[in-house]
């Protein structure tokens, strides 16, 4: 499977029917997700691995690892409806590609999950209805491994910047992408809103 072949098929996985607002739940759009899942991927970091989807949502993030042979994913939500969306595209998948996966759902808030994994790959709160919501993503994913994959707006450049150096870790590349926001929820004014976002690829200095 291809990069392109990879964003398709996570583009046919469902979204969330009513989304909650505080959660600020929004789908990641697919071809970032696969360039997210393909750039971990080739940094030997997915493949064979266990991995954590902290605020997972629906799971495209995780789901996506366990297309490219991810040993093991936790899909980590408050939200129960966003487990069961998950739930049903790991089915949908399964039946597609025709193999079972490894999938851990577990309906915690990430500061009561401790796991220890070999990578997070998560796409959390950007702190637009509640101020640094993504700290505690960062902050829990920090805690149970050494490689994570988080995604943030881009303007968050110098608080992620101050919580890894605390944390003994390093910003090893942030790649950027321009993310279509669809009018998904009642603050949103635009049918499609574009915001600016990174990836910042995080590792535990040794």
């Amino acid at each position: 499977m291809n990069k392109k072949q990879l964003a398709i098929l996570l583009s046919k996985l469902k979204t969330f029917y009513k989304p909650v607002v505080k959660l600020e739940q929004y789908p990641t759009d697919s071809e970032i997700a696969a360039d997210i899942l393909w750039f971990s991927y080739f940094n030997k970091n997915v493949s064979d691995r266990e991995i954590a989807d902290l605020g997972c949502g629906t799971g495209i993030l995780g789901l996506g690892a366990l297309i490219l042979d991810a040993k093991k994913v936790y899909f980590v939500d408050v939200n129960k409806d966003a487990l069961k969306i998950a739930k049903e595209n790991l089915s949908f998948l399964e039946k597609s590609l025709g193999k079972k996966f490894n999938a851990i759902f577990v309906n915690k808030d990430v500061t009561d999950f401790n796991r220890k994994v070999d990578t997070v790959i998560e796409n959390p709160p950007f702190g637009v209805k509640v101020k640094h919501a993504d700290k505690k993503f960062l902050e829990k994913a920090m805690s149970i491994s050494d490689k994570i994959y988080s995604l943030h707006k881009i303007e968050s450049k110098d608080f992620i910047q101050g919580l890894v150096k605390k944390k003994n870790f390093e910003v090893k590349g942030i790649i950027q992408f321009k993310l279509p926001l669809k009018q998904t929820l009642d603050f949103h004014k635009r049918k499609i809103h574009v915001i600016k976002v990174g990836c910042w690829w995080l590792k535990r200095k040794l």
